[in-house]
């Protein structure tokens, strides 16, 4: 059974509808470690040793967070800036990550629709994702495919309970080892 280690960033989360049903959803599941950010580290000060203890102790690493500005919310990026360290996860030296897998969890407002070369946005989600792709390359670990909820802004709450449902089956599958991972 692999571990999956999820570091969950969001700013406001207490005006969230849909990260709070996913969370609540895999709340106490077996092989997953949630990782709350911005409650650990409220004035972002991270603790680099215990952020890359905890990537030692995990198989696979889900950065799960509102999809903001094309990008992901400060505190992934400060978190990336400081744990990824040169000669620790990438460089010659920076092994520590090899052979692990990396991921994005997010939540987008706008319709999947939009996210292509014709749609509003120019580009599709992966396009946007290509930081973290290549993050995962340079650290010597495989990238997985995002696990994307689309128009979270006109997403009934019978819809969000669906994505929370198919999030907690996308996470077993990887735990366990049965989804195919390219």
């Amino acid at each position: 059974m692999a571990k999956i280690l999820i570091l969950f960033a969001h700013p406001a989360f207490e005006k969230s509808r849909v990260h709070s049903q996913l969370l609540t959803a895999i709340r106490g599941m077996p092989g997953v470690t949630l990782h709350d950010l911005y409650e650990v580290y409220p004035d972002l000060n991270i603790d680099v040793r215990h952020e890359q203890s905890l990537l030692l102790q995990h198989d696979i690493i889900l950065f799960q967070h509102p999809f903001y500005w094309y990008s992901a919310p400060a505190m992934i990026k400060q978190w990336q800036d400081l744990v990824l360290e040169h000669g620790w996860a990438y460089g010659r030296t920076g092994t520590a990550l090899r052979g692990k897998m990396a991921g994005n969890v997010i939540s987008a407002g706008a319709q999947e629709s939009t996210y292509s070369k014709e749609g509003w946005h120019h580009y599709t989600i992966h396009d946007f994702l290509l930081p973290f792709r290549q993050t995962a390359v340079l650290c010597n670990m495989q990238y997985l495919d995002p696990f994307v909820i689309y128009g979270t802004h006109r997403l009934s709450y019978t819809g969000i309970l669906e994505q929370a449902v198919a999030y907690k089956k996308m996470l077993e599958g990887l735990r366990d080892g049965q989804l195919k991972i390219q």
